[in-house]
This record gives C-alpha cells, structure tokens and sequence, in this order.
C-alpha cells in the first residue's frame, strides 16, 4: 500500500534507501520483517538546492507500506540525517506504529 497524496511522486524507485531493521519482529500483532527510509530526488533548485521526498518503507505480513516520512530542501545529506534522527529520537516503533495504524485504517 502507498499512502500519498500523489502516489506517481515514489514512479520509478527510490534514489537511495536506508535499511533501519532488517528480519523479523512483532510489533501491536503486526509481524515486521523490514524498515527502512527512501529518498526520492524530485527536483534541484539554483539557491535552495535539492528537494527530496522521504518515504517510510514498513515490510508486514499484512504486505508492505510506504509513507511519507519528510520532504524539502533538505540538501545532499537529506536521508542520511533522517536516518540519524530516526536512530537517535524518533525510534523505529514509532514507523511501525504509524504504519499498522494506517494498515488498520485501509484493511
């Protein structure tokens, strides 16, 4: 499932991934078996630079997710610093729990 506004924005495959949790878990009944952040370069900017879009990926045994996670000027290092926040603050159940939420929303 793609949960965007515009679903034709991620055509094509991401430009680079992040895997953040790689094999099997339970998370709120859910059985995870892949997370992961992917960059989508959309477009670059004279001043502003590059305008990604970061989708979260959630793999489930319910089929897999992809949301949207961030978008912007975010420059160069745009998925390596969201990784690093993911890791950091955020915390990898908080993907999860956004995903199976919104799994339970469409099911």
């Amino acid at each position: 499932m793609i949960d965007l506004q515009d679903p034709g924005r991620i055509k094509g495959g991401p430009d680079d991934t992040r895997v953040l949790l790689s094999g099997s878990f339970v998370h709120d009944g859910l059985c995870v078996s892949q997370v992961e952040l992917r960059l989508y370069k959309e477009r670059t900017d004279k001043k502003l630079g590059l305008f990604s879009l970061i989708t979260s990926y959630v793999e489930t045994d319910s089929g897999p997710i992809e949301m949207l996670y961030d978008e912007g000027f975010r420059g160069e290092s745009a998925l390596e610093d969201a990784a690093v926040f993911v890791a950091e603050n955020l915390g990898v159940s908080g993907l999860v729990l956004r995903s199976a939420i919104a799994l339970r929303e469409r099911g």
